[in-house]
């Protein structure tokens, strides 16, 4: 494969996880898999949360692939996708735990729109410490908070019914 055609592959990779996470944290995280990821949905109470488990499990094919293309014999085209999750894992370490959780001693005041928009996005979510009821689900893409902040209210109007048993 060209070096272009990897470029192309790895770019791809990193936009497609992005599809991935928002699945997996909407359907798996905020389903059976509850039982880690509640964790990051209540304060931390140290350095180190259940959540973080998930870290280590997605790096799992990452590393797999990496190794599949640079010592196994698997190709090149196993190195790039390999990279690619792995790109998008350091963006979302840099995003998720340092920018927005602010995981270690660092400061950031979202100056840009799209920065602005994407970590009010994330704490949005977290306004709802259930694993039902959540909005935004991706990390790198997100609606505009306006669509957020209704969405939420009408869940929230609607538990109030369900609660009342109306309709």
């Amino acid at each position: 494969m060209s070096l272009i055609g990897l470029a192309a592959l790895f770019l791809l990779t990193v936009a497609l996880m992005e599809g991935f996470a928002y699945v997996m944290h909407r359907w798996v995280m905020h389903g059976p898999g509850w039982v880690l990821h509640a964790s990051h949905h209540r304060p931390r109470t140290g350095l180190w949360e259940l959540n973080d488990l998930y870290f280590v499990i997605f790096a799992g094919p990452s590393i797999l692939l990496l190794l599949g293309g640079v010592q196994w014999g698997w190709g090149s085209w196993a190195t790039a996708v390999g990279a690619g999750i792995a790109a998008y894992g350091a963006i979302y370490l840099g995003f998720h735990d340092i920018i927005v959780h602010q995981r270690v001693a660092h400061r950031y005041v979202p100056r840009s729109a799209y920065m602005k928009r994407i970590v009010q996005a994330h704490r949005l979510h977290h306004v709802v410490e259930t694993r039902e009821g959540n909005v935004s689900f991706g990390f790198l893409v997100a609606p505009a908070p306006e669509t957020l902040k209704r969405q939420l209210a009408e869940r929230q109007d609607g538990r109030i019914r369900a609660a009342r048993g109306q309709r």
